[in-house]
């Protein structure tokens, strides 16, 4: 435990300052979704940017076009989160859009057909690319696309979702030998519980969760 304490430490003192501005936007992005503050979208907007470059200059192109999607997204979210509830105007003065709930029975249709979805691109890249863990990458780059779009519609859910997909991207890139990133990763998970309660307890907001 303490030589991978002291790993992230080196890794921490020797990253660019670039990588260290996007590391710390994204906590402040997450920190502020579990708010439910429509700040968090600018945050991620620029972290995104910063990793989209970064991934690019090194030649990962698939986590860069990843986080080309993410830019997309940041600005949906940011649309969605700041819309009037009435008009569906942009405005900054009024409350984002209410958290809604799916029930068990949508998990299931969800998560299936994501799942199919990853087998098959698990299978190209497996077969056809020199992709490590192709079918977890392509598992956890799935469910990451649709559980983003989830933040956007403020589904409650989604915080579960990353939960997952951040406990099997720190297995991954442990393996990868990238102990800031699995560091990072082990901070989501904290924060994806904190936010998943703290997004539950608006039930206790008269009409403040809509289930479907």
């Amino acid at each position: 435990m303490l030589d991978f304490v002291n790993s992230i430490i080196n890794e921490l003192l020797a990253s660019s300052p670039w990588e260290l501005v996007a590391v710390v936007l994204a906590i402040v992005y997450l920190v502020l979704a579990m708010r439910q503050n429509s700040w968090c979208w600018p945050a991620a907007f620029i972290s995104t940017l910063i990793y989209t470059v970064l991934f690019w200059n090194v030649s990962l192109l698939m986590e860069s076009l990843l986080n080309a999607y993410y830019l997309i997204m940041a600005l949906y979210g940011w649309r969605m989160w700041r819309s009037t509830t009435d008009s569906g105007l942009l405005s900054g003065a009024t409350p984002p859009a209410t958290i809604v709930s799916w029930n068990v029975s949508t998990h299931i249709k969800v998560v299936g057909v994501l799942a199919l979805i990853s087998l098959v691109l698990g299978y190209i890249m497996a077969n056809f690319t020199n992709a490590d863990f192709a079918y977890l990458d392509a598992t956890t780059t799935v469910f990451s696309v649709f559980t983003t779009w989830m933040v956007t519609q403020k589904i409650l859910e989604n915080w579960l979702y990353w939960l997952v997909i951040d406990a099997a991207s720190i297995y991954l890139y442990l393996n990868k030998s990238f102990n800031l990133t699995a560091g990072l990763f082990i901070l989501y998970c904290v924060l994806a519980v904190v936010g998943y309660i703290q997004w539950r307890n608006q039930l206790k907001a008269p009409q403040s969760l809509i289930t479907q």
